[in-house]
């Protein structure tokens, strides 16, 4: 720690000092400038504490009157400074409040609220559906196992599905981890945590290695479901969609199903809904797939595909958006835009 150099005690010099103090604290426009005047006349470099410091010098018969010369004369700096301080402080305190004044007389500009995402309300409105049918909606976690994937669905060990420019595999390969591609690993998890008779869907989002354009997204959501009981057939499963086309697409909305191949599945089936209000006038439009669920998939899950047996269905729920609304580009579910989710309705 330095020590202030000590100076002369005289009246004189003690005047000056004081005088030169109160000129700075007078001088002083703002707090700031008033603490910058504090050190330079009453800090420990200042003339107050070098005259201060000389004291330890003065002859023993002269200390009492000089150190009650030097001791007034630091009061008098320090009171002056605590003076204006307060002064200071109290105008910038008003200064501040009336700049920072709100007038709530005058008219507030119109909010922008935001909005739900149309595919989060699509995704519960469809759940609803379901729930009035007395299904059960279930999840399942999207970085899933390999088995629950694929091997469970019977996908044999070279489909195409397992290859790496079709599915995100997650380090390391041994971990036989991948990030889900349907929501179908839902419905093997439902069958074995359940006894029959089961009626799940399972909506949630999907990963997939394709490219981003106005008709793919490599994230997107699906709603896949799974009824097994005694006795279902091909007929359940239709009037089950028939009934969930016509809760999304109207009442004129009906289905056609065309045979096709899925490895879950025997028989299996492509599902073509008519859409009634369809953009450019009604029309057939491809919107997912189902079948009877195959009996290798009902013993995967421990399930006699004797006594039971089960359908299964699932669409892509951006797909349905788009077809509901005559959307024509996938991209702008990503954009975050208010403006496109306002018009969907449930402005929060």
């Amino acid at each position: 720690m330095l020590v202030p150099e000590p100076i002369e005690i005289t009246e004189s010099a003690v005047q000056q000092a004081v005088e030169a103090a109160l000129a700075a604290v007078d001088a002083a426009a703002d707090t700031a400038e008033l603490k910058a005047a504090r050190t330079a006349h009453a800090g420990e470099h200042s003339t107050l504490a070098r005259l201060n410091a000389s004291l330890r010098e003065v002859p023993a018969d002269r200390k009492a009157a000089l150190g009650k010369l030097v001791g007034q004369a630091r009061g008098r700096v320090s009171q002056a400074f605590a003076v204006r301080e307060a002064a200071l402080a109290e105008a910038e305190n008003a200064r501040r409040l009336a700049e920072e004044a709100l007038d709530v007389t005058e008219v507030a500009l119109p909010g922008r609220p935001g909005a739900r995402h149309p595919l989060s309300l699509l995704q519960e409105s469809i759940a609803d559906v379901f729930v009035g049918m007395g299904w059960e909606v279930a999840e399942g976690p999207e970085l899933e196992s390999e088995w629950f994937n694929f091997d469970a669905l019977n996908f044999d060990a070279d489909h195409p599905a397992r290859a790496m420019q079709d599915t995100f595999f997650v380090e390391p390969p041994e971990a036989h981890l991948v990030l889900r591609t349907h929501t179908s690993p839902v419905q093997v998890r439902a069958l074995l945590e359940r006894t029959p008779p089961v009626y799940v869907v399972a909506p949630g989002r999907v990963y997939r290695t394709d490219e981003l354009d106005a008709t793919h997204l490599p994230v997107f959501s699906q709603v896949e479901g799974i009824a097994v009981d005694r006795g279902l057939t091909m007929a359940h499963l239709r009037g089950t969609l028939e009934h969930f086309a016509r809760a999304m697409f109207g009442e004129g909305a009906r289905i056609r199903l065309r045979p096709n191949y899925f490895p879950f599945t025997e028989p299996s089936a492509e599902m073509d809904v008519w859409h009634p209000g369809a953009k450019g006038g009604p029309r057939w439009i491809e919107w997912g797939g189902c079948g009877m669920v195959n009996r290798n998939v009902l013993r995967s899950a421990g399930i006699d595909p004797d006594e039971y047996t089960g359908f299964a269905f699932g669409m892509g729920i951006e797909r349905t958006l788009q077809f509901r609304y005559n959307l024509g580009d996938m991209r702008d579910f990503l954009e975050g835009d208010v403006r496109f989710s306002q018009q969907f309705g449930m402005v929060v």
